[in-house]
């Protein structure tokens, strides 16, 4: 079964809208999909396929930032509440983004960010967008560039921000009837690692975890399943995808989720 529960537009930090997004997922074969912009929650609807309201939560637990990928499996007003705290997400990451630019100005690099916070409101912005307009500004080539020279983590002009707490996420999921899941988990692989993190708040709601990811071989996707087995949580998949220009990540739209693999996500998903 070919799925894309991962997956991001201009909403967030993706290089598709979510028009373009809708056309190229259109002729895949998907059986699920769900767009997962940072921090909001982007429609989605395909025909004949089954579309899922979601997003990828930013989330802190113990000083680390993680992602959760949260899933609306009840289709009912419950999933306001949640979308109204993902709103003050976004206002947050707009005040860092202003903040991180009055930093670039002090080192000389002026970057217009009027439009950015104009778009707030509707969409989540973050440091992908300030590396776009650090390169519009003739500041770096590109925006691997930008991020090497300004915005890494701990970086000249880094503004440190406050995720919501993972506990938190949880909690407010939970109460939205959401299905949660551990997004990328090879990130997590320093310090407590993703299966520490799926032990501790699995009781909370953290039911899944993103083994089928786009970028990974066979030999990863089976680390991830022995842990998903080992823990007694579902395996989610996507691709990740943001675009052509982010050839790191996937390189087409949706995953394969095998046979039995399928059925659990699909009976996960279903759930109330």
């Amino acid at each position: 079964m070919r799925v894309e529960l991962h997956c991001h537009t201009t909403r967030s930090d993706g290089a598709d809208t979510p028009e373009a997004l809708h056309a190229r997922a259109a002729p895949r074969g998907l059986a699920v999909f769900a767009i997962t912009d940072h921090d909001t929650v982007t429609p989605c609807a395909l025909d004949g396929v089954r579309c899922l309201r979601a997003a990828e939560i930013t989330c802190d637990d113990r000083g680390a930032t993680l992602h959760v990928l949260a899933y609306d499996r009840r289709g009912t007003a419950d999933w306001a509440a949640l979308e109204d705290e993902l709103g003050a997400v976004r206002a947050r990451r707009r005040d860092r983004l202003v903040a991180m630019a009055e930093r670039l100005a002090r080192l000389g690099v002026r970057v217009d960010v009027a439009p950015l916070v104009a778009e707030a409101e509707r969409r989540a912005v973050g440091r992908p967008d300030l590396a776009r307009a650090v390169v519009a500004a003739g500041k770096a080539s590109s925006l691997k560039e930008a991020f090497a020279r300004y915005l890494y983590d701990g970086g000249p002009v880094d503004v440190p921000h406050a995720p919501w707490p993972l506990a938190d996420v949880l909690a407010r999921g939970r109460a939205a009837g959401a299905a949660m899941s551990l997004a990328h988990p090879h990130h997590y692989d320093n310090g407590s690692g993703a299966a520490d993190i799926v032990k501790r708040y699995r009781g909370d709601g953290l039911t899944g975890i993103e083994a089928f990811y786009g970028s990974y071989d066979n030999a990863r996707r089976r680390r991830w399943i022995a842990v998903a087995d080992q823990l007694g949580v579902v395996c989610t998949g996507g691709s990740d995808w943001h675009g052509t220009d982010r050839p790191d990540l996937a390189s087409e739209i949706g995953v394969e989720v095998p046979g039995r693999r399928a059925d659990a996500l699909l009976e996960w998903l279903a759930s109330a």
